[in-house]
């Protein structure tokens, strides 16, 4: 499908970008890092590192912003998403300061949680490195 029938479809004109963002579902418990390739206040096309697996529904956070938009992923193709937005005013107005504390205290709770477990797997194999010595 070519760039301008797709252009067609769209409410607003997508510009052009180069910022970092993060996927986050599954109750905030999984996230992905990614790429925004172009934005609109209704939608934007995201690139990852390879090949993602992530559900239909997501929040997608701008660390630039400091801005996280409910998305719905509207197209697939290998390691890229088209996805829109749930509240197109969202995405043009910024979240209160507070939404955005509680979001990055739960980041921070989810990467707290990631890194006890890698402690306690490293620990694991060190005790069975030391245990076969």
């Amino acid at each position: 499908m070519s760039d301008e029938r797709t252009d067609e479809r769209r409410t607003a004109t997508r510009q052009r970008s180069f910022l970092r963002g993060r996927i986050y579902y599954n109750n905030r418990l999984n996230s992905v890092d990614c790429l925004i390739r172009d934005i609109s206040p209704t939608g934007a096309r995201l690139t990852f590192s390879g090949t993602v697996s992530i559900p239909d529904v997501v929040d997608l956070y701008i660390p630039q912003k400091e801005q996280t938009l409910r998305a719905t992923v509207h197209w697939r193709n290998g390691d890229e998403l088209g996805v829109t937005f749930a509240d197109a005013n969202a995405a043009a107005t910024p979240q209160p300061a507070a939404n955005n504390l509680a979001e990055r205290v739960t980041r921070l709770e989810v990467e707290i949680a990631q890194l006890k477990r890698m402690m306690k797997k490293f620990k694991t194999e060190l005790q069975g490195d030391e245990d076969a010595a």
